[in-house]
């Protein structure tokens, strides 16, 4: 979808197309949402403006614009997943979150097994909102498991009482998981995206990924994004919850609705269509399992994963 097709897209949205909204009682945390400015003089590394497809989220992406497609439906707060390598950059979110009580956290990005790793760990925790790091363990970096620098400094962040997501789901990834988990049991795992990645279908493949989720089946550490829900098939992207439900269905009879969690992926998800249509798919989905389950799937997991820091009286507390 190009800029202009996505603006009129987005235009045409009303509060209905987003489905029944939710009770005032149940309020939202989204806990995936990436910030950054494109107007800054030195640029950012992502999204990359020559890339087509990162076209449609080329603006700055702050909270102030955040906000009003956030509010309709329901949300209250949201955590920043770092979407930059930059070092500074883990401070200029904390910055930029401080102006705003929407939000409520962010997952920065620094590596473990280097030097710096610890001094910058206790760096930026000294922020409340610094909730953890996001740390991708597929292909070759999955092989940093095995370091023991490396581990130690996993160690380290689970003895802060912070998280680790990982970025983006594969094969090797959930390996990546189930050893970390393995070696570092008392951390908390978040699973980012999930639903964007299909049951593989190539024997090997498809008896490792089934061996993984078999055993993250029971670690109440591990947790999942039902996030990236939306998919294309050919140049159509369905908006039926009957498409998604198989894959929806899978992903909750493996981690439970205790460690199921909500996530915009704004903007990057206006890659497929606007917010609400991704929302009125999951609402209609964890709403059929009935207000407790549809609770936990918006708020109360977040505040086992990551933590994170209540700012406005309209923020719940479990």
């Amino acid at each position: 979808m190009n800029r202009r097709t996505f603006l009129e897209v987005a235009a045409g949205l009303t509060l209905a197309d987003a489905g029944p909204l939710l009770s005032a009682s149940m309020p939202v945390i989204d806990t995936h949402i990436h910030l950054f400015d494109t107007s800054r003089p030195q640029g950012v590394p992502w999204p990359n403006k020559n890339n087509p497809a990162h076209k449609v989220m080329y603006m700055p992406s702050l909270p102030s614009r955040y906000r009003p497609i956030a509010e309709p439906l329901g949300i209250v707060g949201a955590i920043e997943i770092e979407c930059s390598s930059w070092l500074e950059d883990n401070q200029w979110v904390l910055d930029v979150e401080r102006d705003d009580a929407i939000m409520v956290g962010t997952i920065g990005h620094l590596t473990p097994g280097t030097p710096e790793f610890r001094p910058n760990l206790e760096r930026f925790h000294k922020n409340p909102l610094f909730r953890g790091i996001r740390y991708g363990l597929g292909g070759r970096a999955g092989e940093q498991v095995d370091r023991p620098e490396f581990v130690a400094d996993l160690k380290a962040l689970a003895d802060a009482d912070l998280v680790m997501d990982t970025a983006n789901p594969s094969v090797s990834l959930l390996e990546g998981v189930v050893r970390v988990s393995d070696r570092v049991p008392n951390l908390r795992l978040v699973v980012d995206h999930l639903p964007q990645m299909p049951r593989p279908t190539e024997p090997a493949d498809r008896a490792s990924y089934d061996a993984s989720m078999k055993a993250i089946r029971d670690r109440p550490r591990i947790y999942v994004k039902v996030s990236e829900v939306l998919r294309r098939v050919g140049d159509k992207i369905p908006v039926d919850l009957d498409f998604y439900r198989p894959r929806l269905d899978e992903i909750l009879d493996v981690f439970g609705i205790d460690r199921v969690l909500y996530g915009s992926d704004w903007p990057n998800g206006d890659q497929w269509l606007p917010v609400p249509v991704g929302f009125k798919i999951v609402q209609e989905y964890f709403m059929g399992k009935g207000q407790a389950a549809a609770e936990k799937y918006f708020w109360r997991n977040s505040t086992k994963a990551y933590k994170w820091v209540k700012r406005t009286a309209s923020q719940p507390q479990a």
